[in-house]
């Protein structure tokens, strides 16, 4: 069985991008559990997938993954409206502040596999709702403690 170059993963009869898409199908419907979890969900996919890491290298992502495993969704959303209120253009004077600061993940992608990917999550490729919050926080650990063990 052939494994997903980046986060090695084991395929089925998806690959990561086409759970990736559904996934993103139904964060976009904003509703419970998806669409709270929108920027998690989001985070962890790009992290454990660095090619599709955005320009600032996945700061932002790592950041948000980080308030959300130390204080929960609320702490995540807080994140993301001080990002929003920074990046309007009402905003004279932006704040100049790298986002990964202090515990910023290594340069390089990790060299091992996630313990919990994205197949992970999707179970059958739909989803389910139950349990979807508790698989997303596996991930989301996954995630960091792979980035942070820079293995």
């Amino acid at each position: 069985m052939e494994s997903c170059t980046e986060c090695g993963a084991p395929m089925g009869p998806r690959s990561c991008d086409e759970l990736f898409d559904a996934l993103l199908a139904l964060d976009h419907a904003r509703q419970a559990p998806w669409g709270p979890l929108h920027g998690v969900s989001v985070s962890c996919f790009l992290l454990q997938h660095p090619s599709r890491l955005p320009a600032d290298d996945g700061a932002m992502a790592w950041a948000l993954l980080q308030a959300y495993l130390a204080g929960g969704l609320d702490e995540a959303n807080q994140l993301v409206g001080q990002a929003r209120r920074g990046n309007s253009h009402r905003v004279k004077d932006r704040p100049s502040h790298d986002l990964r600061d202090p515990a910023q993940p290594p340069r390089d992608a990790p060299r091992s596999r996630f313990s919990v990917t994205i197949h992970d999550v999707a179970v059958d490729g739909s989803f389910p709702s139950s349990e979807f919050a508790e698989r997303v926080r596996a991930w989301a650990a996954a995630t960091v403690d792979a980035w942070s063990c820079g293995t």
